[in-house]
């Protein structure tokens, strides 16, 4: 069978971008980069419009934006708490990827980890790209049958009457955690908070912490 001339130069191209490639990640990614411009078949101008796309508009800005608007706003957050599809597109941020978005919130009893075991779905409108962990066989194993081990493993120490509920997310419905306010931020306005809010505290592993005295 005769190989069409494209496919020929196609592969040609291939071979030559992963005989330059280093090994590590981020070298192989820029490496990658600067092939692909040279080829003419990626533009820096395009790479550095989607940087800021998922740095600036699609990332954990939005979610902390969300959780910080609920933690000033009680209506805000009921309507979050009871319709978080709704609640995150009155604020402004990306169409949701999936069908539903459900908000679940921590209390001093109560503490909410996100995980999906089937594969890797993700709110991506509101916490951006989903850390490697996350969708690491792991992760997505351990979580469910020991989460008050493996939250141990992130550094998050919960008392034993805290009871823990997993949240595994689908195609149709993502999950994302509203944090506990911390103490000592009352003073605080809407953005200082929303600065406080990290991705993990969205996805559960952690907690928001309390901003460093003087602060």
């Amino acid at each position: 069978m005769t190989v069409p001339r494209d496919t020929k130069k196609i592969i040609a191209i291939q071979e030559e971008l992963h005989s330059h490639l280093p090994s590590d990640p981020a070298l192989r990614v820029r490496a990658l980069e600067s092939l692909l411009v040279e080829k003419g078949l990626l533009d820096s101008a395009t790479v550095d419009r989607w940087i800021e796309v998922f740095s600036e508009q699609v990332g954990p800005k939005n979610g902390a934006r969300v959780v910080a608007r609920a933690w000033v706003d009680p209506a805000f957050r009921t309507r979050l708490l009871g319709d978080a599809t709704s609640a995150v597109v009155e604020m402004g941020c990306p169409k949701l990827e999936a069908n539903s978005l459900v908000a679940v919130e921590n209390t001093p009893r109560q503490h909410n980890v996100v995980v999906c075991t089937l594969c890797s779905c993700y709110p991506w409108a509101v916490l951006g790209v989903p850390p490697t962990w996350y969708k690491s066989f792991e992760y997505r194993s351990r979580v469910v049958r020991e989460p008050r081990v493996v939250l141990g493993e992130f550094g998050l120490e919960l008392d034993d009457d805290v009871e823990i509920r997993v949240w595994d997310s689908t195609a149709e419905i993502r999950y994302m955690v509203l944090p506990e306010r911390p103490p000592g931020t009352e003073h605080l306005e809407e953005e200082a908070l929303a600065a406080l809010v990290t991705r993990d505290a969205m996805v559960g592993t952690a907690k928001v912490a309390a901003p460093a005295a003087g602060n």
